[in-house]
């Protein structure tokens, strides 16, 4: 029998620690173990807007197991379907994309939580439960989940206040791409207006008590959001560093 293993990076997100992670989109295992072994506190498995998805994000998580990285995988949506099989295939800390409302945070709790309180569907032989080893899993795996919410609309910036106080919410993401064409300038993440609501954002979600995060290739724009009291922030993904290198080769 073994212990329900430990989520540093729910740790580190109920300490207000800084962590720095990085954006995954890569289906390749060695990749993937590349990158896990650079030194991050987390990295981002994104299936919203990748060639990923559970089936190929399992090998991922595998290959990144034996390093001192925290796997988060971000579902394509709010689907309680997808994010029971990520929870079941091993995912402690799940993302969840374009959460606008607190009805809507509140789904994405009971996704991840089992009943009674909870809807999250029960299995016993899973990778989560180390294939039946660990005793109680089932009334004990909440406790090492880590659900994050993203806002990046304008709806959701409206409710800030609102997601932040559901019971269960253990962060809040903000996402400048769908934030930067909510406000009217797609393709323009780094936008004057996109970098004030999202430093406004965040000093909302800080002063609400919830840990705040953030990604972004703009390294200035990542500083400044540091400074507003994010806590967990992405400053590269894994395809814009490889092409990044390359080039600089070329």
């Amino acid at each position: 029998m073994t212990d329900l293993t430990r989520n540093a990076f729910k740790a580190g997100l109920a300490e207000k620690r800084l962590q720095h992670g990085l954006w995954a989109t890569v289906n390749d295992t060695l990749v993937a173990e590349l990158c896990a072994a650079q030194g991050f506190d987390w990295m981002l498995f994104d299936t919203e807007h990748s060639a990923l998805d559970p089936l190929t994000v399992l090998p991922l998580l595998q290959a990144v197991a034996p390093y001192p990285v925290s796997p988060v995988v971000r579902p394509g949506s709010n689907n309680p379907a997808e994010i029971k099989k990520l929870l079941d295939l091993g995912a402690q800390s799940v993302l969840i994309p374009m959460v606008n409302t607190a009805e809507e945070a509140r789904a994405a709790v009971s996704a991840v939580t089992y009943p009674p309180e909870g809807i999250r569907g029960v299995s016993g032989l899973t990778r989560a439960t180390r294939f039946a080893s660990i005793p109680g899993y089932h009334k004990a795996a909440r406790r090492e989940i880590a659900l994050i919410v993203q806002v990046e609309t304008l709806q959701a910036l409206d409710n800030i206040e609102e997601i932040c106080a559901v019971p269960g919410v253990d962060a809040v993401f903000v996402g400048p791409a769908d934030l930067a064409a909510a406000l009217g300038h797609p393709g323009e993440a780094s936008h004057p207006e996109v970098i004030s609501a999202t430093l406004e954002a965040v000093a909302r979600i800080v002063k609400a008590g919830k840990p705040a995060g953030f990604l972004s290739l703009d390294l200035s724009f990542c500083d400044a959001v540091a400074k507003a009291g994010a806590t967990f922030i992405a400053r590269d993904v894994d395809m814009a560093a490889l092409k990044r290198g390359l080039k600089d080769r070329v």
